[in-house]
């Protein structure tokens, strides 16, 4: 009858035992015990899953970033690149045309003219390096050092007369390097063993 229902469901949220209760009046549970379990351990699996995958995602996401980061700072750093080759070609004309005129300017010569520009060309010499240092540009001085294929290009093999086989013997054309990084090779000569 509809009152015993009421009451035994009553005394069920109430939390009174009246006795045995009928099997039959409770409502059946779509999923069983053992449907249940594996319910769950599935879900911890799609859980561990989605773990992994979160984990690999940032730590992607963190590689990018550095890359990025890198990326931005050697552009920083080496975006003055073609400028600075640029301003090299300068650089040796303006050491040509000092060492020009400290030939021609003689101890002797009357003509002050010449000794003064002589001292110009050195000053504004001396300040374009001081300006290049500044900003990680630096000459490469390769003679008695060991030739480097990265750093240096062969014109011509000289006699290695006092010195090691394989040592740069003489520079034609000055190497420069900004931050570390080559971005003209010296143009040099190479000792090697006479053969006879």
């Amino acid at each position: 009858s509809p009152c015993a229902f009421s009451t035994a469901a009553q005394q069920r949220s109430t939390g009174d035992e009246c006795g045995p209760e009928d099997p039959s009046e409770e409502p059946k549970h779509p999923l069983s015990d053992c449907a249940l379990e594996h319910k769950a351990i599935k879900l911890e699996e799609q859980v561990r899953d989605l773990t992994e995958r979160y984990r690999k995602a940032l730590a992607d996401s963190e590689n990018v970033r550095r890359r990025t980061q890198k990326f931005v700072e050697d552009a920083k750093l080496f975006g003055i690149q073609s400028f600075c080759r640029d301003l090299v070609e300068v650089a040796d004309i303006l050491e040509k045309t000092a060492e020009s005129a400290a030939g021609q300017a003689e101890p002797s010569d009357p003509n002050p003219t010449l000794k003064k520009i002589y001292e110009g060309l050195s000053l504004i010499e001396a300040k374009l390096q001081s300006v290049f240092a500044k900003h990680g540009l630096q000459k490469m001085n390769p003679v008695g050092g060991r030739y480097d294929p990265y750093e240096h290009e062969i014109i011509c093999h000289v006699p290695a007369e006092g010195m090691q086989p394989g040592t740069v013997a003489l520079v034609t054309q000055d190497g420069y390097k900004l931050h570390g990084r080559t971005i003209r090779h010296a143009l040099v000569g190479v000792a090697v063993e006479s053969q006879e």
